[in-house]
């Protein structure tokens, strides 16, 4: 197993469209949740989005690349620039030996609607010849490949919310195992659109306030659904010894990965929580680290089962005096829900965390729940030395996912 280390950061959300924008938003409590604007939201049971604000996608691709791409890829390729030129890595990798790991968990649902309603309207004749690239979900790491003229492995992952913690796991892998030097890995959606509203909000996934503060809430009492995020993450993975002779700024050692199915129910989670505690078992012990001092950016999308579960599995994988002492949040409370780019969004939070010994809160919680009863660093950042962050995603599907990252020795 070769060593693997993160080197480049890149991000579009809800809460900064950059990796600096995000972390000081994160750690400022901000939140990103407000009034649906993509579309009037009168007739919808949701009324709340977290909506990616200021997106200039000409900064990142040509207007006539953007005109051909769906939002989704747009955001992965904006995101895939900036960890790009933050890692400096460019040119310095034998292009067969550098891949692209970007998923999406419903891909280009916009353009797809749109080209819907024009088919519908207008006739077959007037649907665009660019409809088809733009719709499916491989796209976006086929556009990054073509702009750096990366030939070595491409797949597009998509396990729903587990997507992108999937895409990085993978690349991990596929470092370690010796199948590629580098890796672009992540994901990305945009699919803040009627349809998919619509939908999530019928099979009763989203919460239906209208007081973004008491909206996404992980872990309290309160919680009644997530919120629609959108936006996406990538990091470059690195092999460690490639990184260290170019001389490479290294965020973190990728130390570990689990990868589990509940093979339970197409959208709840298992009850046991035995497959969501056995992906952050397989992370955590991979890892080699034997310590207190652990942050765990959660899956915590602010549902009731979702979090009673997730809150077994971390007992669960990790026996129960150490889950007590480890330190927990959901910054979902802030980005509400990527759902695709979820994870790779949580990685970079969490790796950011190890970075500056400061942990993001769970914003919005008031009221203990005595299901959820551990350590979800409630409202204020916490500064703490750490030794080990764990990110985890837990899809429907029942996929489940967990990476791990530690400093490097």
């Amino acid at each position: 197993m070769r060593r693997v280390v993160v080197t480049g950061l890149g991000i579009i959300s809800p809460i900064g469209n950059d990796v600096p924008t995000f972390w000081e938003s994160l750690v400022s409590g901000k939140c990103g949740i407000g009034k649906l604007t993509r579309f009037d939201p009168t007739e919808y049971k949701p009324r709340l989005a977290a909506e990616v604000k200021d997106f200039d996608a000409t900064k990142y691709m040509d207007k006539a690349e953007v005109r051909k791409n769906d939002l989704f890829a747009q955001y992965a390729m904006a995101s895939a620039v900036q960890a790009m030129q933050d890692s400096g890595i460019h040119g310095t990798v034998d292009p067969t030996r550098f891949g692209v790991y970007v998923g999406s968990g419903i891909g280009g649902i916009m353009s797809t609607s749109a080209q819907l309603q024009v088919l519908a309207e207008k006739g077959p004749r007037r649907v665009s010849p660019h409809t088809i690239p733009m719709m499916i979900g491989n796209m976006a790491g086929g556009i990054i490949a073509i702009r750096y003229g990366l030939m070595g492995p491409n797949m597009c992952i998509s396990t729903a919310c587990a997507t992108s913690t999937n895409a990085i796991g993978e690349a991990y892998r596929c470092i370690a195992h010796g199948y590629a030097d580098a890796m672009v890995a992540g994901g990305a959606e945009a699919a803040i659109t009627p349809l998919a509203v619509a939908a999530f909000g019928n099979c009763m996934a989203l919460h239906t306030g209208d007081d973004p503060a008491a909206a996404s809430i992980p872990f309290d009492a309160r919680r009644s659904g997530f919120i629609m995020g959108e936006g996406g993450g990538i990091l470059i993975l690195e092999e460690y010894e490639h990184a260290k002779a170019r001389g490479a700024k290294i965020y973190a050692e990728m130390a570990g990965y689990g990868h589990t199915n509940d093979a339970h129910h197409v959208t709840a989670p298992d009850p046991s929580a035995e497959g969501g505690a056995g992906a952050i078992r397989q992370a955590y012990e991979q890892s080699g680290v034997h310590s207190e001092r652990i942050y765990i950016n959660a899956h915590g999308t602010s549902t009731q089962l979702n979090d009673s579960s997730e809150t077994l599995a971390i007992k669960k994988a990790l026996g129960e005096e150490l889950a007590r002492k480890v330190m927990i949040s959901s910054t979902k409370s802030m980005t509400g829900h990527m759902l695709g780019g979820a994870g790779a969004a949580e990685a970079i939070a969490a790796i950011l965390a190890l970075n500056n010994s400061l942990i993001p809160p769970t914003i919005g919680y008031c009221e203990p729940d005595p299901v959820c009863d551990l350590d979800y660093v409630p409202n204020t950042a916490r500064k703490a030395d750490l030794d080990l962050v764990l990110s985890d995603s837990l899809g429907f599907g029942g996929h489940n996912g967990c990476v791990a990252f530690k400093k490097v020795q």
